[in-house]
Formats: structure tokens, C-alpha cells, sequence
């Protein structure tokens, strides 16, 4: 028990150092606090950092609101259509009003970019220390693969916020983010958006080859179905249909999607069959109102869940037949009568009961990264753009297990890829895709004659895919620290 006490408190303080920002996450080696070399030196102490990543992502580190990667998922669908706010009490109003894309003092873009690349610094440490450190082959193998892991996706989520979108067959020639590929105190500018790409996938290429055999203890590590899952999410952005049906169907081979009766139970549990990646929320190491539970859950009695509970768009509600599974985790009314919700609950039509934390008093919830569904949609709709004649019984094969009454759909083309596109929106509802998905597909903000509130949203219920908010400013705490970087357009 010591000795597990000692290995946390050694990779909490040395990421805390590590990755602390403003030069926070430009900060020099912590020598002054830890043993840097020693804290590198052997594969145990790799591994120990690397569980430290692990229990980082959900780490509220400056706000409350700041609770994550869960937190970072509820930005990314707040900004989207689909989340409603029922009134103005709620984090990320700014995000959902889009007065945070274009405000580089805003805390919310702060947020994401300082979080991602403090990941980035921290998974720095262990792969630019892998290969010499003392320990096994097949050790160096799985801490450095897992290390890669994080850095690519780490630079995928930032370049997807800050750099305009990648188009297929173009020279991507526009400024995405800056790589970084260090620990120390070096600046650098933003790369382009194809060059961010590149060694995106280089990461993950490297990623699939090192965790080949590989057996992960539980679902907060990462393995080789997971560098499959996100070289085939990459791929998707990038538009590779043919590398993203290909690793979606990787990444699935061997998985079972759950049935029915578990898809309403809440959300919240890592052990769940479909989930390939997620974080268990361990009780001694939270923060009970930074959780992920706390803003997305229906059931904690946080001041936000009890005024301001998450709705799903009206449009999209109706479009779920009653057959589906996925129609009973939103309620029409508002009641939610099963929960037995008290008395100061505020209740609204069409809010979301998909996200269930423990109780009314312990906000914990899993947090859901990457599922089995996700990688079939991704299959599906990669060979419905290939013109694949299995994309459709992909699609079904799915269906099946939410709605018993579908049948195989007889949709092809674009007809096909817009069914495809629309289970996305059903399915993955909360889980921090949505804003992604409008902006590589080129579309529209559309939240017009729906339930969304012109008043909360301060008159944004459209935008068009070429409105310079899509692309994100850099935060201007980080261009003051770092001149090399050249700011979006404002």
C-alpha cells in the first residue's frame, strides 16, 4: 500500500511539474522539485508516469468547469447542435453563444489548448526516454506506444480546433498548430495543417506496430485496438476512406457491441463490453463538482444539473423511432420519472438521462473515449463513400442492436452516407464529436426549429461553414509567451 501511495504521489508531482502552464507547459525540466533523470531512468518509473497520464485526464487543474477530457467532449458538443442549454446557468455558455471562438481571452479556449498540450509535454517525457531506459523490450514497447498514442491525439483534438479543416486532395497548406515534440522550453511555431497530419500518423503508425500483443489490465490504458481506433478516426477527418474502413474494421474485429438492456443504465461504467478507452473515475482521486458526472449526468444535485440539465435537439429526438433503444435515454417530458429526481430538480422537455452518475451525492461517472459503435459508423460511412455495396449491411449490422424494428436500409450514395451521419448524431450524442463532425464534413450550424433559445443562444442558431469561428483563436496568454505563433484571423 506504501509502495502504491509513493509511485502516485511521484507521477502526480512529477506531471504536475511537467506539465504546468504558461510557461507552464513551456516549463524547463523540474529539477528543482524531482530527480528527472532518476524519474525516467527504468520502465517502471515510465510506467508510473504513464499511469499518471492515465488519472490526468480528469484532473480539474485551474476552474471547476475545466474537469478533462470530460470536460473538453462537453465543449465540442455545446458547440454543436445537438446539446441544448434549457436556460443561461451553465458552463461553457460561451461556447454554446460561439462568443468563445473569437475572444483569445477567453478561459474556454484557454482551456482546451492548455490541456492538450500538457498531455503532449507529459507523453514527451516518456517516449523521448524509452528507448534508453532500463527495463525489458516489450516494456519499452507498451509505455512508449501508449506515449505515442496520447501525443497524436493530443495534436489531432488541437489542430482540429485551431487549424481550418483538412480537404483531401489539397495541399493543406493552412496553419494548424505547433508540433511539439520535446520537453523543454523550446518554442515553436504552428505548423501547417497537412505537416500537424503527418506526424499525427506517424505517431499512430508507430503506435500500431509497438502494442502488437499487447494486454491491457483495463480499459484506462491504451492497446492495439486502440491505435487502430484512432488511426481510423484520423483517417475519417482526413477523408481516407479506404485507411478508415479499413482500421475501423480492426479495431473491431473480436468486439461485441452491448444489447439493449444495458444501453440505459447509464454510461458510467469502464467495464462495459463496447468501450475500448475510457477513464474510471477513482473515489480518492476526484473532484466531486469538476466531474464529468457533474455537468452531463441527469441525476447529481449539482447547482448545474439541477437548473440547467442537457436536452437533446428537439429534430434529432424525433428522428429516433420509439423502437430504438436510444429513444428512452432522453425524456420528451422532462420528469424522468424512473430517476425519482427531488423536488428542486428543474425539469425540461427532451433532457438527456444517457449519463447517469453514482447518486444524487457522488457525481462520478466513466468516461466514455472510444466504443465499439463508433468504429461500425465509422466503417459504415468510409465505404458509403467508397460506393461499397457492404456499407448498408454494416450499417444494419449495427442498427440491429439499438432499434430490433430496422430493417437493411435500401439508401445509396450521399442518401446513405446522410443515414450514416444521422446515427453519428444519435449514438455518439454527448460524447464530444458533434462540432468535429459538422466542421470536416463542410456543413452548416443549424439549430433552427428546434428547442435551442435564440435569447441563450445569444442569436446563434446558424453558421456557415466558412464563418471564421470554426477555427478557433490561439489563446493570447500563449502567443504573449510564444511570438512565434502567428494568430488565427479575427
Amino acid at each position: 500500500m506504501k509502495s502504491n501511495y509513493i509511485k502516485v504521489l511521484f507521477a502526480f508531482i512529477v506531471l504536475t511539474f511537467l506539465g504546468s502552464c504558461s510557461d507552464d507547459f513551456l516549463d524547463k525540466k523540474p529539477t528543482e522539485f524531482v530527480d528527472y533523470e532518476g524519474a525516467t531512468k527504468t520502465t517502471e518509473n515510465l510506467m508510473t508516469l504513464l499511469n499518471g497520464i492515465h488519472r490526468s485526464l480528469y484532473v480539474s487543474y485551474e476552474d471547476q468547469s475545466q474537469g478533462g477530457l470530460g470536460g473538453l467532449m462537453e465543449q465540442i458538443d455545446i458547440a454543436g447542435d445537438d446539446v441544448v442549454f434549457p436556460i443561461t446557468n451553465g458552463w461553457f455558455l460561451t461556447v454554446y453563444n460561439w462568443s468563445a471562438m473569437n475572444n483569445e481571452n477567453s478561459t474556454e479556449l484557454r482551456f482546451a489548448y492548455r490541456t492538450y498540450y500538457r498531455i503532449i509535454r507529459n507523453a514527451n517525457t516518456i517516449i523521448n526516454a524509452a528507448d534508453a531506459a532500463i527495463g525489458s523490450d516489450a516494456d519499452k514497447k507498451i509505455v512508449k506506444g501508449q506515449a505515442l498514442l496520447y501525443r497524436a491525439f493530443c495534436h489531432y483534438q488541437l489542430v482540429q480546433l485551431f487549424g481550418k479543416r483538412y480537404v483531401n486532395g489539397e495541399t493543406n497548406s493552412q496553419l494548424g498548430v505547433p508540433i511539439v515534440l520535446t520537453v523543454g522550453n523550446d518554442k515553436f511555431p504552428r505548423s501547417t495543417v497537412e505537416e500537424v497530419y503527418a506526424q499525427i500518423n506517424k505517431d499512430l503508425d508507430e503506435a500500431n506496430v509497438l502494442l502488437i500483443g499487447y494486454t491491457k489490465p483495463n480499459n484506462s490504458h491504451l492497446d492495439l485496438k486502440v491505435a487502430q481506433g484512432l488511426k481510423a478516426r484520423v483517417a475519417l477527418t482526413q477523408g481516407n476512406w479506404s485507411i478508415a474502413a479499413e482500421y475501423a474494421n480492426k479495431a473491431r474485429a473480436g468486439k461485441t457491441l452491448m444489447p439493449m438492456a444495458e444501453y440505459t443504465l447509464g454510461f458510467n461504467d469502464f467495464n462495459n463490453r463496447e468501450w475500448m478507452w475510457g477513464s474510471h473515475i477513482n473515489e480518492v482521486q476526484t473532484t466531486y463538482f469538476a466531474n464529468f458526472g457533474a455537468y452531463m449526468s441527469r441525476n447529481f444535485s449539482s447547482t448545474v444539473i439541477r437548473s440547467c440539465p442537457k436536452a437533446i435537439n428537439s429534430k434529432l429526438y424525433n428522428m429516433i423511432p420509439s423502437t430504438d433503444v436510444r429513444s428512452a435515454i432522453f425524456d420528451k417530458t422532462g420528469k424522468h420519472t424512473a430517476l425519482a429526481l427531488p423536488s428542486n430538480f428543474a425539469k425540461f422537455p427532451y433532457t438527456s438521462q444517457k449519463f447517469l452518475a453514482i447518486s444524487t451525492g457522488d457525481s462520478r461517472c466513466d468516461v466514455p473515449y472510444m466504443r465499439v459503435a463508433e468504429m461500425y459508423l465509422i466503417e459504415a460511412e468510409a465505404k458509403a463513400r467508397l460506393g461499397n455495396a457492404d456499407a448498408a449491411s454494416i450499417l444494419f449490422e449495427f442498427e440491429k442492436t439499438r432499434n430490433p424494428s430496422y430493417t437493411l436500409s435500401t439508401n445509396s450514395g450521399q442518401a446513405l452516407v446522410d443515414e450514416i451521419l444521422l446515427q453519428r448524431r444519435i449514438e455518439l450524442w454527448g460524447e464530444g464529436f458533434r462540432f468535429y463532425d459538422l466542421k470536416r464534413t463542410d456543413s452548416p450550424l443549424d439549430r433552427t426549429g428546434s428547442n435551442h433559445d435564440i435569447g441563450i443562444t445569444n442569436g446563434v442558431l446558424t453558421a456557415v461553414s466558412s464563418d471564421k469561428r470554426w477555427q478557433w483563436l490561439i489563446p493570447k496568454a500563449e502567443i504573449d509567451a510564444n511570438p512565434l505563433i502567428v494568430q488565427n484571423p479575427l
